[in-house]
């Protein structure tokens, strides 16, 4: 009985194909070995043909083995042939023909295993997924045949396979991951709402093409050809193009609708989004045409940021626009200060982006008013940080100086100075803790920025407490109590009551005044307790001994030094019948 190989095939039909392997020459006994190659490969099919060997997962049989080396053989030996003779011309025909069989199997194996046995190829992915999940052995497989095919001349026809199944796989998963193409125009006619939906979801099914589908293509053409790295990135080239082509059209689509300031985050989620489709694709482009495509990528993407910049163009201006003629009650931070630092900070959750935007922005104004770079950088940005040397940082600098001139105006139209230096004080600790609190913020305005801003905002603590409490310690102050060397009465009544009178109209109005943040009210009401308690105890024991026996005493020395720190505490805490307190 004979002995059986492990796909069930007898031995004695394996063994002559070894024995033709290891001996053959191309050159010599080219009819016999043609006829032994022939049969072999005729037998495989016919065995196939019969359901005798079924397609399988497993690993690779020598029979398997053996056919496709018989395949390269075969088509090697055709180059050998006598093709002026009349038995050369039988056997090339014979040949070919055999050949020809031999291609149909293989080209139908091969789409069966690119199309049945793909995993997730059929389900839908996220940006964990491992796509698309072939087991090693179907790769391997499939390696083996594409191999044999190109080296027997079918190149064409296993190549076609291939991009017709991996084409549909991926058409599959946009549809799986719900994305339609829209025309140009309802994307234009569409309400805003709407379109931020649209904008989601294409973002989505972006990241996914990037971080997923496209490297998860590219290193299976690359495992399936590997023996063939161009046409693997000829493959991956044209599947991406055709689908890339899709893809921008709404990005297209989008940079023509109108941005105004609130859009411009999704514009930048787009902005991001194409740069990562291109970073996904890029390394396959060689030759012009496809240069040609990612010159429109990159082309469709710069729109976006061009955008971004005329955005930011926009801000200033309404900065600029932004006159008041009414101040803020209280002194209280500002709208357009909290608007534009939490713009800014959102905007700096960007920074990568827009620090490349802005990069090539600068780039285009250098050139077209022929200055180099650096010169354009350097004249933009006069401050020694290093973090504010970058054409980004420099936009957001001139922003702040912006919103500072803003706020310098808006200041005068408050009439008691002191008022003026509490909404200044105000809307500079709230920039300066809102660029403190975000650390993207941070990195682009840079530490010297926050060191100069923290200078600021004391000297306008400074020039507040000198407003308010210089003309209060001057009624406490010890000289001129004494006429002809003697303390008198009439002029201790008078510093107490002045002293009274004064204390009394500052809590009246002061207590009116809005400090939101915490810190900042603290750090005011120690300051001022920490110069009127220690002058008003000395005064109160000096100079209180002098009304002991006056009558109604209390008519001038209305607070003792203990309730000092209870008026204090009171200021800056905002009208609760006409003031709501904000929150930063």
């Amino acid at each position: 009985m004979e002995k059986n190989n492990d796909s069930g095939c007898p031995t004695s039909d394996i063994d002559p194909l070894k024995n033709t392997f290891s001996t053959s020459d191309e050159n010599s006994e080219a009819p016999e070995n043609i006829e032994t190659f022939s049969k072999i490969i005729e037998s495989r099919i016919a065995k196939y043909n019969s359901g005798e060997i079924p397609t399988r997962l497993g690993k690779m049989t020598e029979e398997e083995s053996f056919f496709l080396e018989a395949v390269m053989h075969l088509s090697k030996l055709t180059n050998v042939i006598d093709k002026s003779s009349t038995s050369g011309s039988t056997l090339l025909n014979r040949t070919n023909l055999v050949l020809q069989r031999a291609m149909t199997f293989m080209e139908e194996e091969f789409r069966t295993l690119l199309e049945d046995f793909g995993g997730c190829s059929n389900s839908k992915v996220d940006k964990n997924s491992d796509y698309p999940s072939y087991p090693p052995e179907v790769v391997t497989r499939m390696n083996r045949i594409a191999t044999a095919m190109i080296s027997a001349g079918f190149e064409t026809e296993c190549c076609q396979v291939y991009s017709i199944s991996r084409r549909n796989a991926f058409y599959e998963q946009l549809k799986m991951l719900e994305f339609e193409k829209i025309n140009g125009d309802d994307v234009q006619r569409m309400p805003w709402d709407s379109l931020q939906g649209e904008i989601t979801e294409w973002i989505n099914v972006a990241k996914i093409c990037s971080s997923t589908l496209f490297p998860g293509e590219k290193r299976l053409g690359e495992s399936v050809f590997f023996d063939s790295p161009m046409i693997s990135q000829s493959l991956f080239s044209n599947l991406a193009r055709s689908i890339v082509i899709q893809i921008l059209d709404f990005a297209e689509a989008i940079s023509r609708t109108k941005c105004s300031a609130e859009k411009l985050f999704k514009f930048l989620d787009i902005y991001e989004a194409i740069r990562d489709l291109v970073s996904a694709i890029s390394e396959s482009f060689s030759n012009d045409g496809e240069h040609e495509l990612k010159s429109e990528i990159l082309a469709t993407r710069d729109r976006f940021g061009e955008v971004a910049v005329n955005v930011f163009c926009d801000l200033e201006s309404s900065i600029k626009n932004d006159a008041a003629r009414t101040p803020v009650p209280g002194g209280a931070v500002h709208p357009l200060t909290r608007y534009v630092m939490n713009y800014l900070k959102y905007a700096c959750e960007y920074r990568d982006a827009l620090e490349h935007i802005f990069q090539e922005h600068a780039k285009l104004e250098a050139y077209s008013s022929s200055t180099t770079l650096d010169d354009h950088v350097e004249s933009e940005s006069p401050h020694d940080d290093v973090a504010a040397t970058t054409p980004f940082s420099s936009q957001l600098m001139k922003i702040m100086e912006l919103l500072d001139s803003n706020l310098e105006a808006k200041s005068n139209l408050y009439r008691d100075p002191s008022l003026r230096d509490i909404f200044l004080m105000n809307n500079g600790r709230y920039i300066l803790q809102k660029a403190k609190g975000s650390t993207d913020v941070r990195q682009v305005m840079g530490d010297t920025w926050c060191r100069r801003r923290s200078t600021t905002v004391r000297q306008y603590h400074k020039n507040y407490q000198r407003e308010t409490w210089g003309r209060v310690l001057q009624i406490l102050s010890h000289d001129g109590m004494q006429v002809n060397g003697k303390v008198t009465k009439p002029v201790v009544k008078e510093r107490f009551k002045n002293f009274s009178t004064m204390l009394d109209e500052i809590h009246r109005t002061q207590s009116t005044w809005v400090v939101s943040d915490e810190q900042l009210r603290s750090e005011l009401r120690v300051s001022i307790s920490a110069v009127l308690i220690p002058a008003y105890r000395s005064f109160f024991g000096r100079f209180r001994q002098y009304l002991d026996n006056t009558k109604h005493a209390e008519k001038y020395i209305k607070y003792q030094p203990e309730d000092i720190e209870t008026l204090i505490e009171g200021l800056f805490d905002g009208n609760p019948t006409s003031m709501v307190r904000r929150k930063t």
